[in-house]
This record gives C-alpha cells, sequence and structure tokens, in this order.
C-alpha cells in the first residue's frame, strides 16, 4: 500500500464534540500552565505573599490541585489515542499504508515538540506525545480487553515504581539532577534569582540560557513524575475508545457516558479534595501514597469531564458552547505553542516583563483572558482559512503535498 491517495480528515468529517473537549483541554492546559509563564510558581513563599492578589491564592492553588491538576492533560491524551485509531481508520477506507503516514506524523510533532522545549518553554509535552505516540502501532493488534488491561498496568506502573524507590532509597532523575545545577552553575543562575531570571533577562540570550537548564528540568518532572507510563496508558485507552467509535454515535451511548461520568465524579471528587489536601502538605503519606491517591483521583474525574462534556452536547447540539470550544481545539497546535508565545510577551523581559508580579488568582484571570483571545482568533482564522498556520505546517510536512490555506467561497 502507499500514501499518494491519503488526506487529513476534512472539516466536513469531524466530529464537533472532539473538537470541543481539544478547546475545553486547552483551556485547562492554559491553567496549569501559565503559573509557571508569570513565575508565580518559582517564588519563594514570602515572596508569595506580596504580590498582586496574594490573598486569594492559597484557595486558587487548593481549587487548581482538585480541578486541574492532571486532568485536561488526561483529556488531551485521551484524544490522541481517538486520534491514532481515526488515522487508521481514514487509511482503511482508502486502501493505504496509514502507519507510515503515522509515523511521519510523529516524526515531525516530535520535532515541533524538540523546537517547543528548546526556544520557546521548558515545560513541552509535545515531543512526549510524539515519541510515546510512536509506540502505539505496537498495540494495534491487540483485543479491546487487552487494551484496556494494557492501559490499567501502564497507568499503576508508577505507583510501584515509586514504592521500590521509596523502599531503596533511589532517586532514578539524581543524574538529571545533577546536569541541571551544572547548567545553572555555568550561568550563574541560582536560588536568588531563580524566580526572577526570565523577567530580568533584557535579551533572548538570557531567555534561552535558562531555557537550557529548563528543558533538564523537564525531563526530570518527567522521570520523577513516571510520565512516559501515564501517557501512554490514556493513549491505549483513548485508542480502545475511537476503536469503538463512542463519538460517531453519542445517543446510543448516553446512558454509558452517563456511567461514566457519575462514576468519575463520586469518586474523583472527594479522592482529589485529599489529593489537594496530601499536595498542600508535601505528600505526608510519602511518596508511594501521593502516586496512588492521584491514580484513584486525577484519572476518574478526567474521565468524567471526558464524559460530561458530551453528555452537555447531547442536550443542547447548537448552543454557543459548541462554537467557542470547537474553534480552538481545530487550532490546538498553534493555540498551545501560541500560549507559550503569549506568556514570553507578557511575563519575560524580552517582552512586558510582568513576571514575579501577580498572584496565582491574578494569573488565572490572565488565563480567563488569553483563552477568550483564542476564541476569538480562532474562529476569525477559521471564517477565512481551513487549517490552523501550524496544523497546515504539519499537514503538508506530514503528507507531502501542498495543501490550499485559503478557505473557497460558495459563489
Amino acid at each position: 500500500m502507499d500514501t499518494r491517495n491519503l488526506t487529513p480528515v476534512k472539516a466536513s468529517e469531524r466530529y464537533i464534540v472532539l473538537d470541543a473537549l481539544r478547546g475545553f483541554a486547552l483551556s485547562g492546559i492554559a491553567l496549569a500552565n501559565f503559573p509557571e509563564f508569570s513565575l508565580f510558581n518559582f517564588l519563594g513563599p514570602e515572596a508569595a505573599e506580596e504580590v498582586a492578589g496574594a490573598k486569594f491564592d492559597s484557595l486558587t492553588r487548593y481549587l487548581q490541585y482538585v480541578l486541574v491538576d492532571g486532568k485536561f492533560y488526561t483529556i488531551f491524551s485521551l484524544l490522541f489515542g481517538i486520534g491514532f485509531s481515526i488515522i487508521l481508520g481514514n487509511a482503511s477506507k482508502k486502501g493505504v499504508n496509514g502507519f507510515r503516514i503515522f509515523y511521519r506524523r510523529m516524526g515531525v510533532l516530535t520535532l515541533i515538540g524538540f523546537l517547543h522545549l528548546m526556544f520557546i518553554w521548558s515545560g513541552d509535552i509535545l515531543m512526549l506525545y510524539a515519541l510515546m505516540g510512536m509506540l502505539l502501532p505496537l498495540f494495534r493488534n491487540i483485543s479491546d480487553r487487552g487494551l484496556l488491561k494494557w492501559a490499567a498496568v501502564l497507568l499503576f506502573m508508577p505507583v510501584l515504581i515509586d514504592a521500590g524507590c521509596e523502599l531503596t532509597g533511589t532517586n532514578l532523575s539524581a543524574p538529571i539532577v545533577e546536569a541541571q545545577q551544572k547548567a545553572c552553575a555555568r550561568y550563574g543562575i541560582n536560588s536568588d534569582n531563580f524566580a526572577y531570571w526570565l523577567r530580568d533577562a533584557e535579551s533572548y540570550k538570557g531567555t534561552f540560557q535558562f531555557l537550557l537548564q529548563g528543558a533538564l528540568v523537564r525531563m526530570q518532572e518527567f522521570v520523577d513524575g513516571n510520565r512516559y507510563f501515564k501517557v501512554l496508558g490514556l493513549f491505549l485507552i483513548g485508542f480502545h475508545i475511537g476503536r469503538k467509535r463512542i463519538f460517531a454515535d453519542l445517543e446510543s451511548r448516553r446512558n454509558w457516558l452517563r456511567k461514566v461520568f457519575s462514576a468519575g465524579v463520586a469518586v474523583g471528587l472527594p479522592l482529589s479534595l485529599a489529593y489537594a489536601w496530601s499536595a498542600f502538605r508535601h505528600h505526608p503519606w510519602g511518596l508511594a501514597a501521593h502516586s496512588l491517591l492521584y491514580f484513584a483521583s486525577v484519572y476518574p474525574l478526567g474521565f468524567a469531564y471526558m464524559a460530561g462534556i458530551p453528555l452537555l452536547y447531547l442536550k443542547c447540539k447548537n448552543g454557543w458552547l459548541w462554537r467557542m470550544l470547537a474553534a480552538p481545539g481545530r487550532m490546538a497546535l498553534t493555540n498551545y505553542i501560541g500560549q507559550s508565545v503569549i506568556g514570553m510577551l507578557l511575563f519575560y523581559g524580552i517582552g512586558l516583563g510582568f513576571g514575579a508580579s501577580i498572584g496565582l488568582f491574578c494569573t488565572e484571570c490572565v488565563v480567563a483572558a488569553v483563552f477568550l483571545f483564542q476564541v476569538a482568533f480562532s474562529r476569525i482564522w477559521l471564517h477565512f482559512f481551513q487549517f490552523g498556520p501550524l496544523e497546515w505546517l504539519w499537514r503538508m510536512l506530514t503528507y507531502g503535498k501542498v495543501f490550499t490555506l485559503v478557505r473557497k467561497r460558495e459563489r
């Protein structure tokens, strides 16, 4: 089989609820990421108490742990797995090699993620998604039950690893931490200026120096958080959902969605309250117990979000909410990278330099404004163009074809 007849999914073939879920996930990703863009996460306790809006920050942080932390990248990961099944289904219908296209797609995404990580923001997730995504074809012939078993093992693996590290006193990320400390020493980054380095950097050179050590911090986070197991496990659940074509006929799945939503809230919400309490007290029960609490709280509530949006869609399919969420969702790559660029321009010294001056509550208010801007920008852009700018580039590099960007107007 070849790839010459394989093209991206057309707008008429898209499921608006999936685009809306991507848009919803984008808003949550911004809520999780902007406290780092604003440099609030780098501030010490005393400095954090002096920034604007500080009196609301404790409550905001608690709500963030309960409602945001881990839940929205769960949605994005599930959607990634669903996307893999759509690519395979599209290729099968046209009798072409979908795996070759998928690997090209992941290769391009790896490059985009690497450039994002090294030159724009150290919190990139795209490269990890692309690398873990390359493993998905290995599971293509596994049964539905087998996919769910593999997913359960992968999602629970971090608990076992953290328990083993606690018992043996092992620190898996120690070599990365050492490399990061050497990078900081090379550039003069220390505990006194760490929170203010990006705000005070007057040129991109200083910003890039911080990004270099930040990339190592990101690698440490992936190792300490066992993120690769979590991401691949969620991919497999998404692949299962896509394989069952659940989003192709939501009406017939309404009762199933209700059960997932109800169970997810019933289990996930109270345990997320306990997870937030544990995080506030720096894991008093130990790392393995906190990891178990993460497993038992974050995923159920994330699955509840994933089921709740389609249920709401079934109640009011023609509402303004779907137009608002679906537009940025169709341009998820552009908007994800765009959030990083906006964060740099607002908070870093090479931009407006507002970093380390506002608290968590004020930061999340900025997020609301940024997301509304992205909604408006996406709707205007898609009125004139078929793809987001980065989506257009991604498709052309993936398929080796030039796609018309401007939307054709009916006469």
